[in-house]
């Protein structure tokens, strides 16, 4: 028999319609996602526990919980829940030790986990719960996600308060990611209602309450049952109907006190102990801090256990019932209590040679030992840098700074862990107190390294420039050393953003050459990323830049030089050999890279750009659209990009017009144009005026238009580069607009990408020879785009038949015309827009009719989701609150279902649903 992992009491009402879905997803044939979110107290542990108590005792659990209170050990969450289930003793240690392993490699410690998961689930149906993952460390968070790919009957729940998530912390967007990426039930426990209330007390109490008792108690606790069970803890056995003639406690921190009242003095030492100790307190650890024998521990503790206020989750591991008590305790507890007890636990730890060194600072600080603190953040930034955790690293140099706040060493870690979990606000402003601090040229000259990088995403090439300058100032004194040589790196990388092909390869092979006297692999490595980086920005250099760039990610994969490996293929997985499939692999690679490296914003931020340029390769614009809108919430800006802090930007805007969600389009180009702050950027910026020129057309400004198209041929003129589908969208834009095509010539003569010319050229010219009158050669130009077998994305390969299409309808040749429409149609299948407007608007003047839907295949994963509650029989208001979506959302929603099926109510949805549901 399960025993709960929480000591909830058995009370659960007001939760019916949440546990069946979760019941549902746990009878399904494929592995499922749910997220519970809740204030706390709000039920979501009792949930979970009834939700278990449900299944056969033989199905697979695994239950694990996070601690609060202290920085998070890596794969905390799997650790615990391997200690509650009951299967464990089958597990390989091996694959335990792999995980727990700080040397090994953060990829290899996921995976192992990940083996962890699959042996202890299977055979299903299985359950995988990871709780309060808002105090969850970011590894467990990383876990979590991997497992949703899994296969296997299975069912993956999370628990959060939703209040509680930071935008520092890990969890941040895995929600939204899980989103884009699955089918993601979502329960949102509300709070009880005035009759809910009323059922509770009658449930814990055996008697229907008064209707007064009811509605006092549902006001001050506000239907929290966490808050109401405490209260009624606290009344005893006093009849429940005087709450109303008497005091009550107004809060639960009263509430709580009131419970700490009644124990005996040995008693209060342990649960005060345990509340300063964490979530699990160890046996041995609890006796040497409350100074009990052994004996007069477990008296205790058994005592304590009895009356409810604490539970026992493991062997010689004890916890409190609910979190909110040991916050409240803790809370009370006058600061010298708590010192002293900091104290107590901080010898323990020191004593025994603990390498936990951040629960070693945690206890520390609390003991107001900052030396002892500083010295186990110093130890402890090493050890998460190097496992690839910078969440963890820059959270214990935080807590050093705290005390040190000039501590050279402690800046440099914290600005660099910053930098790599995306965090570039508090980058930038350790990375400059790091240059105040500095008292050497190589110390002033590492600062300046990564202050120039920063300059960079934040979206200021000027700023860039100006620190560039300052480092080659700094290093002229410096002799040929370490600090030197990594400098020339940064200055090649520099002037490789800055688009000076030139330059940025001198200073590449400078650090190359410095890099091998001096046996730095991380220096020469780094010249060669960037000399091929700058090298495929030119034609006549792309071979060679593919080259170096292959070779690098090679050799910096060989050499442990992870960020390198990623940022090299990060600059070169869109330019291999091949197609989608090896660009994917490609880009696969990458985000392990980065993942090892403990680079947040590449293996967050550049994957999920590459994951919607491959959705838009094949051909599917609502894909590409979602990973967009999914990374967009994290913190942007990183390698080639000018688009400052809004990475995704200009792409997302490109792909709103595509759509015809032009408002939307017009926020995201205004923030692009209110991030373009130096005179370089404004200068040779392609892409913005682009955007701009693409919208006005849209809107039907031409005159605005036209403005706007001398800027991006002034900047075509500087950089000498437009490049293959941002040419033909311009050229579509115009003329949709009436512009005349002489005004757009410019445009197609100015392409000279090295890999796309002809497909993308032929198609550019047909569009100016199709507006000129010359239909024979338009003809001919795009029959030309389309036969290349690979080089057009699909949208512009769909665009390039409809242009055969048209050619022919002007030619008379109707059959010939249908059957270029129909060969357009696959390559718009799932995209949407002004391309499928052309189409729909062919068709007609072809008499043609549209393919019939594809079914469900049409519908997205949301639309999916509220097609399966709508079966159910929810109104527009419950969907709201059950996917965390407006009402007006949720109508979009069910009429975009409507649409798609070709259905006309709820009714024949629900129908259509149930058709699909296999028997049971």
């Amino acid at each position: 028999m399960r025993a709960s992992r929480s000591g909830m009491s058995q009370v659960m009402v007001g939760r019916d319609d949440e546990l069946r879905r979760l019941r549902r997803l746990v009878d399904g044939a494929e592995p499922s996602i749910a997220m519970l979110g809740g204030e706390p107290g709000i039920g979501k542990s009792r949930l979970v526990q009834e939700l278990i108590a449900g299944l056969p005792e033989s199905a697979p659990v695994l239950d694990g919980q996070a601690d609060p209170g202290t920085l998070s050990r890596p794969f905390e969450l799997l650790l615990d829940a391997i200690d509650s289930c009951n299967r464990s003793e089958l597990l390989d240690p091996e694959l335990l030790r792999v995980v727990t392993d700080a040397s090994r490699s953060m990829i290899d410690r996921i995976q192992a986990g990940l083996e962890i998961v699959r042996l202890l689930t299977t055979p299903g149906p299985s359950i995988v719960v990871f709780e309060d993952l808002h105090w969850a460390d970011s590894e467990s968070v990383a876990l979590f996600e991997r497992i949703a790919e899994l296969p296997g009957e299975r069912l993956l729940v999370g628990t959060y308060r939703p209040d509680e998530v930071t935008r520092r912390h890990p969890l941040a967007d895995l929600l939204t990611r899980l989103e884009r990426r699955y089918t993601v039930t979502n329960v949102r426990l509300e709070r009880l209602s005035l009759a809910d209330t009323s059922m509770f007390l009658k449930s814990a109490t055996g008697r229907p309450p008064a209707y007064r008792t009811a509605l006092s108690l549902h006001n001050r606790t506000g239907g929290n049952p966490f808050f109401l069970e405490e209260l009624l803890k606290a009344n005893g056995e006093a009849d429940l109907d005087t709450l109303c003639d008497r005091p009550l406690p107004w809060n639960i921190a009263e509430a709580l006190r009131r419970q700490v009242d009644d124990l005996d003095a040995a008693e209060k030492r342990i649960v005060e102990a345990a509340a300063v100790l964490g979530r699990k307190v160890p046996f041995d650890l609890l006796a040497a801090v409350t100074g009990f024998d052994e004996n007069e521990l477990i008296e205790g503790l058994r005592d304590l256990v009895r009356r409810g206020l604490m539970v026992e989750t493991g062997d010689d591991e004890f916890s409190f019932r609910h979190a909110l008590t040991r916050e409240a305790l803790v809370d009370e507890m006058l600061a010298r209590q708590r010192r002293r007890l900091h104290e107590l636990a901080l010898e323990t730890l020191l004593s025994t040679g603990s390498k936990d060194y951040a629960l070693v600072a945690h206890h520390a600080r609390g003991a107001g030992r900052y030396l002892d603190m500083v010295e186990a953040a110093r130890r402890g930034l090493v050890v998460y840098l190097a496992m690839g955790s910078p969440y963890q690293a820059l959270q214990l140099a935080e807590m050093g700074l705290d005390e040190l706040p000039d501590d050279v060493e402690l800046l440099s870690c914290g600005a660099r862990a910053a930098w790599l979990a995306g965090l570039l606000d508090d980058a930038h402003e350790l990375g400059q107190r790091w240059l105040d601090a500095a008292t050497t040229g190589e110390e002033r000259a590492d600062a300046l390294r990564l202050l120039v990088r920063l300059s960079w995403e934040v979206g200021s090439s000027g700023s860039m420039q100006q620190r560039a300058a300052e480092l080659r100032r700094e290093i002229a004194h410096l002799d040929d050393g370490p600090a030197k040589a990594h400098a020339y790196a940064a200055i090649a990388q520099a002037y490789m953003l800055h688009d000076d092909t030139e330059r940025a390869v001198a200073w590449a092979d400078m650090a190359i050459a410095l890099g091998e006297e001096l046996g730095l692999p991380a220096v020469w490595l780094a010249g060669k990323v960037e000399k091929g980086s700058a090298l495929v920005n030119v034609a006549a250099g792309v071979d060679e830049g593919v080259k170096l760039l292959n070779e690098a990610a090679q050799e910096a994969e060989e050499a442990g030089e992870w960020l390198l490996a990623a940022r090299s293929l990060n600059n070169l997985y869109n330019l291999l050999p091949g197609g989608p499939a090896d660009w994917a692999a490609a880009l696969e690679r990458m985000r392990t890279f980065a993942e090892r490296a403990g680079f947040e914003s590449l293996a967050v931020a550049a994957y999920f750009q590459g994951r919607a340029r491959l959705a838009v390769q094949a051909g599917n614009l609502g894909a590409a659209l979602a990973e967009l809108e999914a990374a967009r919430r994290r913190d942007r800006g990183l390698l080639r990009t000018r688009n400052g802090s809004d990475y995704h930007g200009v792409l997302f805007a490109g792909l709103l017009l595509e759509a015809g969600e032009l408002d939307k389009a017009d926020i995201v180009i205004r923030g692009l144009i209110e991030q373009s702050t130096d005179a370089y950027t404004m200068l040779t910026q392609t892409s913005v005026p682009g955007l701009q020129f693409h919208l006005a057309c849209r809107l039907g400004r031409t005159e605005q238009a036209r403005e706007l198209l001398r800027t991006v041929l002034d900047a075509v003129r500087v950089t000498g580069v437009t490049g293959r589908d941002f040419a033909h969208d311009l050229i579509s834009a115009g003329l949709a607009a009436g512009l005349a095509a002489d005004e757009l010539r410019p445009i197609a003569a100015a392409i000279d990408d090295p890999l796309f010319d002809d497909a993308y050229r032929w198609l550019a010219d047909a569009q100016i020879a199709e507006a000129a009158g010359d239909t024979k050669d338009a003809l001919r130009l795009y029959r030309a785009a389309v036969a290349e077998p690979t080089l057009l994305l699909p949208p512009h390969r769909g665009t390039g038949h409809l242009g055969v299409a048209r050619c022919l309808l002007a030619l008379a040749d109707l059959e010939a015309a249908r059957t270029a429409v129909r060969a357009a149609e696959p390559h718009l299948a799932r995209w949407a827009g002004w391309r499928v407007a052309e189409l729909t608007g062919l068709r007609g003047r072809l008499g043609m009719t549209a393919p019939t839907a594809a079914g469900d295949q049409s519908l997205t994963p949301r639309e999916r989701e509220v097609a399966v509650l709508l079966a159910e029989g929810l109104t527009n208001a419950e969907l709201a609150r059950r996917l965390y979506i407006s009402p007006r959302t949720a109508a979009v929603h069910v009429s975009n279902i409507l649409s798609k099926l070709n259905l006309e109510s709820r009714t024949q949805i629900a129908a259509w649903v149930k058709s699909r549901t296999p028997a049971k």
